[in-house]
């Protein structure tokens, strides 16, 4: 007969710890303790947990396992990025990316094995979603990135972006874990006022995000303000029509009185006329938001080139005689196929 397979020790909460060890006849608190190696110290083995016995260690060993991820491979571009390929438990394999600026390194994480959603710019879309991260998965690229952020830039990390592979409102209840995780001060007690999670837009997990009384802050990937040009560069968002995606960021603002962040990538012949601009300009008056003007990263797609220059200034001039907040963001690792976009996970893994 198989023998059951163990149990991922870090599926266990707090109280689930304490109790494992009170039904084991030790002290309910040794639980505090393994909390603490798991989520503030990220130890990856029980050997590691050196203010616990040997037959404690011995006990964990034999009922659990930590399933940690592993750098699989790690990039660094000419401007400072560094892009890891993270192979998890299972040898899938997703990528999460460490941007450094002279004030700031900021994590972009990864949600899913692939994505849910069909954006036809984006190279991970191009890949089919196998499975969502578990919340130790999203934890621990955190963690990675922190330790990277001191190796090479002396500093911990100072903020985090869900804006790698995957769409995190379709892996909600686990990327709200992670985030508790993270934001814990039992755990790495990072400040939720630092972490960006990025959308494409999804106006019922907008909506449950406000009623959860969320801390941190919201990004959607809008590329357009008109819907007919939105649902044919983002097929998916026929199902989330723009006048229900402004209800919900109208609403997200009453609940938390934050503003959202609208990415928005301008393209040649796609979205660079006046009546895209004007569009854009209409749907951000009626909605407290500021906009990021994305430089468009290639995936070998000749139908998505970047717009020249003065289109992407046009854009930002209207938008600023409108009282909009504006800024152009200027693309990080793109040779290391590390820009917003282009992670597709290039692993034989996939």
């Amino acid at each position: 007969m198989t023998p059951p397979s163990k149990k991922d020790i870090r599926s266990l909460s707090l109280d689930d710890l304490r109790q494992f060890f009170s039904e084991n006849n030790d002290q309910a608190f040794r639980g505090n303790q393994v909390y603490q190696w798991l989520w503030q110290k990220g130890i990856h083995d029980f050997d590691g947990m050196t203010n616990l016995s040997k037959t404690t260690r011995l006990l964990l060993e034999e009922h659990f396992v930590i399933n940690h991820i592993e750098i699989d491979l790690q990039q660094k571009s000419k401007d400072g990025t560094i892009k890891n390929a993270i192979k998890l438990h299972d040898n899938l394999v997703v990528e999460s990316v460490l941007i450094p600026t002279p004030t700031r390194t900021t994590a972009c994480v990864s949600s899913q094995v692939g994505c849910s959603l069909d954006c036809k710019f984006c190279a991970t879309a191009q890949i089919k979603r196998m499975r969502n991260l578990n919340p130790d998965e999203i934890y621990d690229q955190v963690v990675v990135m922190d330790q990277q952020s001191q190796l090479y830039f002396n500093r911990p990390l100072s903020n985090i972006v869900f804006m790698g592979m995957g769409e995190p409102l379709m892996n909600y209840n686990n990327m709200i874990k992670a985030v508790d995780k993270i934001t814990d001060p039992k755990g790495l007690g990072m400040s939720p006022s630092r972490i960006t999670v990025s959308t494409s837009g999804i106006p019922k997990m907008i909506m449950k995000m406000a009623d959860d009384q969320v801390r941190f802050g919201l990004a959607v990937s809008l590329h357009s303000a008109r819907q007919e040009l939105r649902q044919n560069i983002m097929p998916f968002a026929e199902k989330f029509p723009l006048e229900e995606l402004s209800s919900a960021l109208l609403y997200w603002y009453e609940k938390t009185s934050s503003p959202v962040t609208f990415e928005y990538v301008v393209w040649a012949g796609i979205n660079d006329q006046e009546e895209d601009i004007n569009a854009l300009v209409d749907f951000c008056k009626s909605i407290p938001c500021k906009v990021n003007l994305i430089e468009y990263n290639p995936i070998g797609d000749d139908n998505f080139l970047q717009a020249k220059k003065e289109r992407i200034q046009a854009y930002q001039t209207a938008l600023e005689a409108n009282r909009i907040t504006v800024t152009v963001r200027r693309s990080r690792g793109k040779d290391i196929d590390a820009a917003c976009g282009q992670l597709a996970n290039k692993s034989e893994n996939i």
